[in-house]
């Protein structure tokens, strides 16, 4: 099964750039433990951190399509990575979830596979 993990917390880029080296070196070190984990149970399809929020741009449906810059929401909560995930059940996502380093929410979501890519 798939699974969706989005890493999300308030001011998280303000406080990532503020870390001290062994701040950074322990996030790190945390993160190859859960990449670790996961390949003991499945494996990671995908994961990467995202830019800044202010590099967004929002698409907006119509014709045509309207585009402002910036996220979709107005937020001190910002997503600032993602992992997709291929372990066999809920419970296994849900705990692999909870072994990302930091304060930031992890939002767990079941890919449904449709292929729309």
């Amino acid at each position: 099964m798939r699974f969706l993990i989005l890493l999300a917390g308030e001011d998280h880029f303000e406080k990532w750039d503020a870390a001290d080296d062994a701040t950074r070196d322990a996030a790190f070190a945390a993160y190859r433990a859960f990449a670790e984990a996961v390949a003991r149970r499945g494996r990671i399809i995908e994961g990467d951190a995202l830019s800044h929020p202010d590099t967004a741009r929002t698409v907006r449906a119509g014709t045509p399509a309207r585009v402002t810059e910036g996220p979709y929401a107005e937020t001190v909560e910002q997503l600032g990575g993602f992992y997709l995930i291929d372990v066999p059940s809920w419970d296994d996502a849900v705990e692999l979830a909870g072994l990302l380093p930091g304060d930031d929410h992890r939002e767990v979501r079941r890919a449904l596979g449709v292929g729309v890519v």
